[in-house]
């Protein structure tokens, strides 16, 4: 079984994502504030006349927010449901091929994170941290986002 993956990064972590849910990268775009939204709703923008909510994944793993938004990154995610979000990244870095020995899957100890990890994948140099973007937000959030922005 081989994966590919979108790398990028949050902080000094490096993460990954199927590149099948990846419908595009792009540069920052400042975002429309939504009044009473969920604390890491960054906002929405418009994207080619399809309002995208977009999601600070720095706040949704509770680490400190970005000093810089401007130098962020945007990756539009397309889930299952066809609905589209993007997530707010430092930076992307490259597309990966990963092999089947290459991945470990999920460690048992870390607790409520292990619920968004497809797995660990562990390079020569690096480790990198493999999310199933279908669960990095619960039921309720998702609900919730699409109710903001019908």
């Amino acid at each position: 079984m081989e994966l590919k993956v979108l790398t990028f990064m949050l902080g000094d972590e490096e993460f990954a994502i199927d590149i099948m849910k990846v419908d595009r990268v792009k540069e920052y775009e400042k975002t429309t504030k939504l009044p009473n939204s969920l604390d890491f709703v960054e906002g929405i923008i418009n994207l080619m006349g399809e309002v995208i909510p977009i999601i600070n994944l720095r706040k949704k793993f509770m680490l400190q927010d970005f000093d810089e938004k401007e130098k962020t990154k945007i990756i539009v995610i397309r889930f299952e449901n066809e609905k589209k979000m993007g997530f707010l990244v430092d930076d992307v870095k490259e597309v990966i091929t990963l092999s089947g020995d290459q991945i470990d899957q999920t460690p048992e100890y870390s607790g409520e994170s292990s619920q968004f990890l497809l797995g660990v994948a562990k390079l020569e140099d690096r480790m990198i941290l493999i999310l199933d973007v279908e669960k990095i937000l619960k039921k309720e959030e998702k609900i919730e986002i699409s109710n903001m922005v019908k």
